[in-house]
């Protein structure tokens, strides 16, 4: 019988090729989503012009672009974003002790080049407290701000320009996979712990201290605050729980009523407005409350000649990078999704990231640092009903005309003003339900959540996060070294096959064991394998098992199995010499193409016959029971089995 002849059904077809089989893992791994299935079977002037708009999307809206339907909803969007991210720039740039101007800047820059490459028409991009505390936390390890601020400058552009250039080929290279690393329940912790040393850090701002501790963990700010406590300024106080009240208050009628969404949207902005003009009329600084200080308007000068790759410092730069480049691109991707589904629409990860990449190395070299889509910015363009990306070219002009005329006026924003600002954007982001959910439904992942939390919280950012994922990493390892493996029986009435635990009423068959394996079988796992299988086989013929099966044929279904490497075919050998000393013969089910060809180039199925391989197991019990020793051929009857 030729190698490409078939018994009991199963195709024996030759191997395929070396290069056929990476070409296919390749497509597969990079391509799961057949991005360029619209360009098959074009003529070539068609493949170039439909090419240009997938990697430039705004090649493809922007001809299309109804203004008369469209721009005045997109003009409000933009116009009412831009209101939210002049306050959040500000703060922010505070935050990670930056001229706040550069806060402005960075929301002027990179929203024109996600506007040119982004595919997402609700995300909009600014600056997130998350990675401005992440770069400002890596960078103060080895320079203080008030130390050397042109040197504190030049890590933050050449952090920004590492992020850039690391997200960018992450979606070059079709690598968006190597996000989902960062789990949902990493993420939620993630976020929660550093929303809580963020919102501890402004208690500086609220209570006017003049001096703070520059760690993040809570222990040191709260020592911090205590031991800083004779710099109390109960005017500082008192306006700052006035402001966070009031944008809290903001915040729950929006929750209450989601049609007054402006109302939370244009907070910020009011409490910039109010402080700039009560410090001005009060003279703030007189009574303890600081202010910004001077802005100057204009466009910034490049930052190209600022970027450093000084052996000294630039490491802290790197772990910068890599680290926020990994952070924002989890947010931005995510929230640029889940706005997606509302409107029943998709966005390829991809090219978000290579949009994203693009827009923080173009904001590197024009003195901006790293910014993404965060969930603030971007719920409020969807909800002001932002039509394309034109939201963020909108946004880009206002931060324009903001910087060349209105920067000066900003200067008067109280510091406790921003301080509530952020503040009460921290809030938002400890996700208590997510965590109580976690708890209730997988405890695993809720160790997971709480390991980013408390080491966020308690240790350091970087820390945490290492934590949380290296939990997640040892679950991933765990799934891979011990895969699942379960007996089957058959449930009455029915050809059907089951998991005996799942269907304890299902029935096994006398003188067989039928076993489902559930993954590839590979190095990781192949001792694994090979012990669990001669385990079910000692149980089942047990004479502790009340039950007891002599067991004469051992059933494999490898419908679940989707590659096996050497070791697992080796694993396979080795099985088959132990069931042959037991006198118990190896059957195979439904082996899928690329375990049948390396069952095949290794010889393995010449070893066992072809004999012994079957399409389903129906088939294989069928043909079994006309051979077995221990069976009363005149009645062939299942015997339940627990």
């Amino acid at each position: 019988m030729s190698s490409s002849e078939s018994l009991h059904g199963v195709n024996y077809a030759p191997p395929r090729s070396f290069g056929t089989i990476l070409k296919a893992n390749l497509k597969e791994a990079l391509f799961p989503d057949d991005p360029f299935h619209e360009f098959k079977n074009e003529k070539l002037s068609t493949k170039i012009i439909k090419g240009t708009q997938y990697f430039v999307p705004i090649c493809q809206w922007l001809p299309k672009y109804d203004w008369k339907k469209n721009f005045k909803f997109d003009l409000l969007a933009g116009i009412t974003i831009a209101s939210l991210a002049i306050p959040q720039g500000i703060s922010y740039a505070k935050l990670a002790e930056l001229p706040p101007i550069i806060g402005l800047y960075s929301s002027f820059v990179p929203p024109l080049v996600y506007a040119i490459f982004g595919s997402s028409k609700h995300l909009a991009v600014g600056t997130v407290a998350t990675c401005s505390l992440i770069v400002a936390e890596s960078i103060q390890e080895k320079v203080k701000p008030h130390d050397n601020m042109t040197l504190y400058l030049s890590l933050f552009y050449t952090a920004t320009l590492i992020s850039g250039l690391l997200q960018t080929a992450l979606g070059v290279l079709r690598l968006g996979f190597l996000v989902d690393f960062l789990s949902h329940s990493t993420i939620t912790g993630f976020m929660g712990g550093t929303a809580l040393v963020i919102c501890l850090q402004q208690l500086k701002g609220i209570l006017g201290l003049k001096h703070f501790t520059s760690h993040t963990d809570v222990v040191h700010v709260i020592r911090a605050v205590i031991q800083n406590r004779k710099e109390f300024t109960w005017q500082c106080a008192l306006v700052g729980v006035f402001f966070l009240v009031f944008l809290q208050t903001a915040r729950y009628v929006r929750k209450k009523k989601p049609n007054l969404f402006l109302v939370s949207a244009v907070a910020p902005i009011a409490v910039v407005v109010i402080g700039c003009a009560g410090a001005y009329c009060f003279k703030a600084e007189k009574h303890g409350i600081a202010i910004v200080g001077k802005l100057n308007k204009g466009i910034n000068p490049p930052s190209l000649n600022l970027i450093t790759f000084d052996p000294k410092y630039v490491y802290v730069a790197v772990k910068a990078g890599i680290i926020t480049a990994m952070i924002s691109l989890a947010e931005g991707i995510a929230i640029g999704r889940s706005f997606s589904i509302l409107d029943n629409e998709q966005i390829d990860g991809n090219k978000e990231m290579i949009a994203l990449g693009l827009m923080n190395i173009a904001g590197s070299f024009t003195s901006c640092y790293l910014t993404t889509g965060p969930f603030s910015k971007t719920a409020v363009n969807h909800s002001a009903g932002c039509k394309t990306q034109m939201s963020n070219v909108v946004m880009s002009v206002c931060m324009l005309l903001t910087l060349l005329f209105l920067a000066p006026l900003f200067g008067y924003t109280p510091l406790v003003a921003l301080a509530a600002i952020i503040m009460s954007a921290m809030l938002g982001l400890i996700d208590y339900d997510k965590a109580i959910h976690l708890y209730k439904t997988d405890k695993y992942d809720f160790l997971i959540c709480m390991a980013a939390f408390l080491g966020v919280a308690f240790i350091s950012m970087d820390m945490g996060l290492m934590l949380s994922v290296g939990l997640a990493l040892i679950r991933a390892l765990l799934y891979v070294a011990r895969p699942p493996t379960c007996k089957l029986g058959n449930i009455t009435d029915t050809a059907a096959y089951r998991d005996i635990e799942q269907y304890p009423g299902s029935s096994g068959t006398q003188g067989m064991l039928i076993l489902k394996l559930g993954s590839p079988i590979y190095f990781p796992n192949s001792n694994y394998i090979r012990e669990r299988i001669l385990r079910w086989v000692r149980d089942e013929q047990s004479f502790e098992n009340s039950k007891r099966n002599e067991v004469e044929y051992l059933i494999l279904d490898l419908g679940g199995i989707t590659s096996i490497d050497i070791t697992g075919v080796e694993t396979l050998f080795d099985i088959r010499k132990c069931l042959e000393a037991k006198s118990i013969k190896m059957i195979l089910v439904n082996p899928r193409i690329g375990v049948m060809e390396k069952l095949l180039v290794t010889h393995f199925i010449d070893k066992i016959g072809k004999e012994s391989i079957f399409l389903t197991i129906e088939d294989a019990i069928e043909n079994c029971r006309f051979s077995l020793k221990s069976s009363d051929h005149t009645k062939r009857e299942d015997v339940e089995f627990a």
